[in-house]
């Protein structure tokens, strides 16, 4: 089993790209996670870095800025490269499946949720202009009895 929560503030802007062949959207950022304190020890932190992709990574690039805390639910990815030296440089990621934004924005708002999003998927039903969907996950809840409530099957527990 290979599953990540974190939960960090970002050290700078997200930064968007897309694929060459596939114009996938992905973005990546570096999470600050502070580490356990014992007593009597500096506060650490530990500095992870984070790739997201599909529609979730264009909601990153366009809602997350430096200092905003989130949610990571992800795994765990390594990977390696020959530097300009000739070098092995060994590098480890986290993949996010989701994202949760944490505490409040800039413009005061409570944090939001980004919820469930797959890189495949493009649902774009967003009336609101708030950049998210109510039938992104789980459908239209206007059908749904009092009783229904929604389950995320995708826990991993």
């Amino acid at each position: 089993m290979n599953n990540v929560v974190l939960i960090g503030r970002l050290t700078k802007d997200p930064e968007l790209s897309y694929t060459p062949n596939t114009q996938t959207a992905v973005t990546r950022f570096t999470l600050a996670v502070d580490r356990p304190r014992r007593s009597g020890e500096d506060a650490g932190a530990d500095f992870i870095r984070i790739t997201v992709w599909g529609r979730q990574a264009e909601t990153c690039d366009r809602y997350l800025s430096k200092g905003r805390q989130v949610a990571v639910l992800g795994r765990i990815q390594t990977g390696s490269y020959k530097n300009r030296e000739g070098v092995t440089v060994y590098t480890t990621d986290v993949v996010a499946d989701r994202v949760e934004f944490l505490g409040s924005s800039q413009g005061g708002q409570t944090g939001g949720s980004m919820g469930g999003f797959s890189r495949d998927n493009n649902d774009t039903d967003d009336t609101t202009g708030s950049g998210f969907s109510q039938t992104q996950e789980f459908g239209d809840f206007d059908d749904a009895p009092d009783t229904f409530q929604a389950v995320d099957d995708a826990l991993p527990f």
